[in-house]
């Protein structure tokens, strides 16, 4: 019977705890959390910084924010959204949602809270070669335990350590600077000058949150699109910040701007400190290596990491992989040798980069997301998820950077397995 060590319980480490408390094979599911609470990123709190026990603050929720995803592509395969007027909903609940699935499956009584994950190290023994020794605090009573599983899903998110750009000067700039992660309220905002680095989701969505408090919003970024909305007029696009000196931020296009507030909203890297360097894993530029799929440590395939990829509709994404992983572990299919996951994976990566893919886009999905189920169902054997979910993906993010101001409007509804259909301004769009 196997033992199984599930890192987080966000989205992610519910998920995987689903399947595997489902599967007769598996004797022993732990579930290891650092926090009070289930949710992970999905988890509000007015707290920035560090918390009671000394650790970073996990979740980069604010309190304004709405799903930039319809409802219908957001909840598990077998577990949506309950039915509402609104496809795009508030961050809480999403939360119910994890809430209501913990409750469901009896999850919750397997969630050690407050146990902070110190080291995950391999060594020899088991059925499969290899065993796992983990070791972890309890917070609370400041106890450490280690104990030994066969399998270790890493399921500690991708959004909790902020990726912080060099700019020049920005280490002299007498205001304040701040990451997205901590962004909370826009009231902190008022009557200030405010330079946002970087347009990707949150830079948008916090500028347009930003800019009815401020009296300018310069929104900095190098997209080679730029998003089609109209701003209001104290919001404008800038390229680049080239350098910072005092309270006056350069921009690669010759103009400058006085600020009084820098919010850095350029996304977050990888991290996972509590593997030793024995497991074989390396984070560099987003670039998570290396792994079979974006998934399975080729240096030691009883640990799989479930999330990286990005651009995806996340839960039904977590629940396949996590599906594939466990076939595995039932022994319905066997996984390549190593010499071939590192052929296959580098045979990806030489593909990804002639479709023009960057190191930090190494786990970007998007379009892609499809053939990448498809490849996952096509190994395991397990029933492939529908093209509606990407051409829904596809359809979305289009409609956000056209009209970020008003695309929350639209109203999706899935058809069946290649059909869905929107309605928005009493107007419908089948779309197949």
């Amino acid at each position: 019977m196997a033992r199984v060590c599930v890192i987080g319980a966000g989205a992610a480490g519910l998920c995987a705890a689903r399947h595997l408390l489902a599967e007769p094979s598996v004797g022993r599911v732990d579930i290891l959390e650092q926090t009070s609470q289930l949710g992970g990123t999905w988890v509000y709190t007015e707290t920035t910084g560090y918390d009671d026990f000394g650790l970073p603050i996990h979740t980069s929720m604010y309190k304004n924010l709405r799903t930039n995803l319809p409802k219908v592509i957001m909840g598990f395969p077998d577990f949506p959204l309950p039915e509402s007027e609104k496809s795009y909903l508030p961050a809480n609940d999403i939360l119910t949602l994890l809430q209501s699935y913990a409750e469901k499956y009896d999850i919750t009584s397997h969630i050690k809270f407050n146990h902070h994950v110190q080291l995950v190290i391999p060594k020899a023994g088991g059925p499969r070669g290899e065993l796992w020794d983990v070791t972890y605090k309890n917070l609370v009573t400041a106890v450490l335990e280690t104990r030994e599983y066969d399998y270790v899903f890493v399921c500690n998110g991708h959004y909790n350590k902020p990726t912080i750009p060099i700019i020049s000067g920005i280490k002299d700039f007498p205001g304040d600077v701040m990451h997205s992660h901590d962004y909370r309220v826009p009231e902190i905002f008022a009557g200030k000058r405010v330079l946002i680095v970087g347009a990707g989701p949150s830079g948008l969505e916090i500028s347009l949150d930003i800019a009815p408090i401020s009296p300018m919003v310069i929104l900095s970024h190098h997209n080679k699109y730029p998003t089609k909305t109209v701003f209001p007029d104290n919001l404008e696009q800038k390229p680049d910040v080239t350098k910072i000196a005092g309270k006056t931020a350069y921009f690669q296009d010759g103009s400058e701007e006085e600020v009084d507030l820098i919010l850095l909203c350029t996304g977050y890297d990888y991290n996972f400190p509590f593997l030793h360097q024995s497991c074989g894993i390396v984070v560099e530029s987003m670039c998570v290596q290396p792994l079979y799929k974006h998934l399975v440590n080729i240096n030691h395939p009883t640990m799989c990491f479930i999330g990286i990829p990005n651009y995806v509709c996340a839960f039904s994404m977590f629940d396949f992989q996590v599906r594939y992983f466990v076939r595995f572990i039932r022994g319905k299919f066997s996984l390549p040798t190593r010499e071939q996951m590192q052929a296959h994976t580098q045979q990806e990566k030489e593909e990804r980069a002639a479709r023009g893919y960057t190191r930090r886009q190494a786990h970007f999905m998007g379009r892609e997301q499809e053939q990448y189920f498809t490849s996952l169902a096509a190994e395991s054997g397990a029933k492939p998820l529908p093209s509606v979910l990407t051409k829904i993906l596809m359809e979305s993010a289009d409609r956000f950077f056209s009209d970020l101001t008003s695309f929350r409007q639209d109203n999706y509804d899935i058809i069946d397995d290649d059909t869905f259909e929107i309605i928005s301004n009493e107007k419908r769009e089948v779309h197949c």
